[in-house]
């Protein structure tokens, strides 16, 4: 699958200690886990022995161990030691192949094949103005691209979000122009009435926002509020979408967030970004059917889907077949 040369995000960093970590990618189990240096690492989440799971054996130093008959694995993958049969010269068949895994915005990234991609850009990560807050995991029942989709919508504003992001009393937006890019695609020039369009905010007001996909299950958006609708002065945030797909109709969901505000408990961040979340859940898990159609004829447009039916597209050209039908 193409999906497999793409880079893609598994568990927050700080999740991976020195116990394995069971996740599940693209439908394959995966264990994580750290060596005594504190390299991550992420291996098919099965012996070759007799496949029994090996998150639930034990991290031994640079080793890990098998639950089951306690064979162990270097951090190359080779297995080093047969507890049972100790004078045995092991086997090529006997060692594992790693998957390519990195560590970058919060996150373990994990590529299952070989990665002709590079990890999805948050060009805010590197900004010292700028402090960084990660939201999440969400588990999502429906594929990635519905949520990406969601995240790139903005006539929802005024209904799922009703007196936060949106208003039911103005539900007009401006969409802006949509530029396909070889990530997926930007919207630049988009506007919505939000009468709380952030923790800081003080009053309602027109919100500028931009938006780019930078990969199949991953977007970004800034937002610019008004001087005088927010309490901090020069404030302005950005907010990055990692998608993790674990079957084609489930999904764990992360938002990495970029803010020039280092004195806001990350709490209190995070309990916003929850309450809007949790408005769009139950509505992206209702959507029938969970994957999302690339077939422009299979649902109905309307020029507000102008973001949307660009990464429809997108995905259709990329060969993108995980979530979508």
């Amino acid at each position: 699958m193409i999906e497999h040369t793409h880079w893609l995000p598994v568990a927050a960093a700080s999740q991976v200690g020195n116990a394995p970590l069971a996740v599940t990618l693209l439908g394959q189990a995966v264990v994580l886990w750290r060596d005594a240096t504190g390299q991550a690492h992420a291996w098919p989440d099965r012996c070759p022995h007799r496949g029994a799971r090996l998150s639930l054996g034990r991290c031994l130093g640079d080793r890990l161990e098998c639950p089951y008959h306690g064979w162990q694995f270097d951090v190359a993958g080779r297995c080093v030691e047969l507890p049972a049969t100790p004078l045995t010269v092991i086997p090529a068949s006997h060692h594992l192949a790693p998957h390519a895994l990195q560590e970058a915005h919060g996150l373990v990234w994990v590529c299952l094949g070989e990665a002709a991609r590079p990890l999805p850009a948050f060009e805010a990560e590197t900004d010292g103005r700028l402090r960084k807050v990660l939201c999440g995991p969400y588990d999502v029942a429906t594929s990635a691209p519905r949520i990406v989709e969601n995240f790139l919508d903005m006539a929802h504003f005024g209904y799922v979000h009703d007196e936060w992001l949106g208003s039911r009393a103005r539900p007009e937006v401006t969409i802006g122009e949509v530029q396909a890019t070889d990530t997926g695609l930007q919207l630049r020039g988009a506007r919505a009435w939000q009468p709380q369009s952030s923790l800081h905010a003080t009053a309602p007001a027109q919100i500028e926002y931009a938006y780019e996909v930078t990969g199949p299950y991953s977007a970004l958006l800034t937002k610019v509020p008004p001087k005088d609708a927010v309490a901090l002065a020069d404030y302005r945030e950005s907010i990055a979408l990692f998608i993790c797909p674990v079957t084609p109709e489930s999904s764990r969901v992360w938002f990495r967030q970029a803010m020039a505000d280092f004195d806001t408990p990350e709490s209190r961040f995070q309990a916003f970004q929850h309450t809007i979340f949790l408005q769009d859940q139950p509505v992206l898990e209702s959507q029938v059917p969970k994957c999302l159609p690339l077939d422009p004829r299979a649902e109905a447009h309307s020029a507000a889907d102008r973001a949307s039916l660009a990464y429809r597209r997108f995905l259709q050209g990329s060969g993108i077949t995980f979530g979508v039908c």
